[in-house]
């Protein structure tokens, strides 16, 4: 697999103002941490990677369980990150994942911590993950026909994937939810489908835009599923009010359900993340640590800054963390997919953690 060009700390030479968090050149501050814990997946689903798979990075490369819980514990003590999302690949396939979820659990001041998963593996994992401190989870479920859910992921695992939904939410990783990516010609049509299950079932559902950030480099604007048509299917069978709180840096516009509330009474909602259509970027708070300890601070950057290797070499925790402060201000304004010139990364979402 081809490599993102690698900044080295110091080489990003700015007026960077000295503050102990992670801002950059436009006055965001990242306090939500995206930790890739593996590059590697139990499913092929199409927007993501190829039938055959990948190459994965050599075990060698991928930083072990005290380097990520190092890494994260500066993060939440010197850089004043507050939330953790573990991403893969596929979270679950990482061994130390309960050790891991544990540790950081136990950081002042304790973050909240997620994970987002493809669900394979959950119903045996979930309690565990609870009781090691984890607050809830994001679950991909792009379809609920199983022949679809074939096509879409190469693999015949969609009762699999409901059987971890239902042990997350038995265990109490609450809200659960859902994210579905609609794909033309394959599930396009499912939207309103998917929120009655989500509906019936208290999940939280949140449609993503397809962004040009599989693999095999396919991806087509005139061929993504628009945050506007998902929006149609769903108002032409239920009825759709702006939410009234406020977005702040969520990723997802919602909306409320008119009719529906939570099992505990809240009002049920439905959300959108329009990234290619509606980009979000100028109220972004993400930074992102890739499964080999590169920090990224776009999913769509073509650069990367290397702390594995600072950790290796023996530097101190605020070494670290100052390299950490120049990646986050080098961030550009915005991730650049109208522009003309865009690049899509080498890396693809896998390899990145979402």
């Amino acid at each position: 697999m081809a490599q993102p060009a690698v900044t080295a700390p110091g080489d990003e030479k700015s007026d960077r103002p000295p503050v102990p968090g992670l801002v950059d050149r436009f006055g965001r501050v990242a306090t939500d941490l995206r930790v890739s814990l593996t590059d590697r997946c139990n499913l092929r689903c199409g927007y993501c990677m190829p039938a055959e798979g990948l190459v994965w990075l050599p075990k060698e490369s991928v930083l072990t369980d005290d380097e990520v819980v190092r890494l994260i514990g500066i993060a939440v003590t010197r850089l004043g990150v507050t939330e953790i999302r573990f991403t893969g690949g596929e979270p679950l396939l990482r061994p130390g994942l309960v050790d891991i979820v544990t540790r950081v659990a136990r950081l002042e001041p304790r973050p909240q911590l997620s994970l987002t998963t493809n669900g394979i593996g959950l119903d045996r994992l979930a309690p565990a993950l609870r009781a090691a401190g984890l607050d809830r989870v994001n679950v991909s479920l792009d379809t609920l026909r199983p022949d679809r859910f074939v096509a879409l992921a190469r693999r015949d695992r969609l009762d699999a994937v409901l059987a971890g939904l239902h042990a997350a939410d038995a265990a109490g990783l609450r809200p659960v939810k859902l994210n579905a990516v609609l794909m033309r010609g394959v599930n396009d049509d499912e939207a309103p489908e998917l929120l009655d299950f989500a509906l019936r079932h208290g999940y939280e559902l949140r449609f993503i835009e397809q962004m040009p950030l599989d693999a095999q480099h396919a991806w087509r604007r005139d061929a993504m599923v628009t945050a506007d048509e998902i929006l149609a299917q769903l108002r032409a069978v239920y009825t759709l009010e702006p939410d009234p709180r406020h977005r702040g840096a969520a990723p997802a516009e919602t909306w409320l359900v008119q009719g529906h509330s939570t099992s505990d009474g809240r009002p049920a909602r439905v959300g959108v993340i329009a990234s290619v259509t509606q980009p979000f970027c100028g109220a972004c708070d993400r930074t992102r640590l890739t499964a080999d300890g590169q920090v990224r601070n776009c999913l769509f950057a073509q650069e990367e800054t290397d702390l594995r290797g600072l950790l290796r070499s023996g530097a101190d925790d605020e070494t670290i963390a100052e390299a950490w402060r120049g990646a986050m201000w080098a961030k550009r304004a915005g991730h650049g997919i109208d522009d003309p010139t865009f690049l899509q990364p080498v890396r693809p979402m896998s390899a990145i953690g979402g």
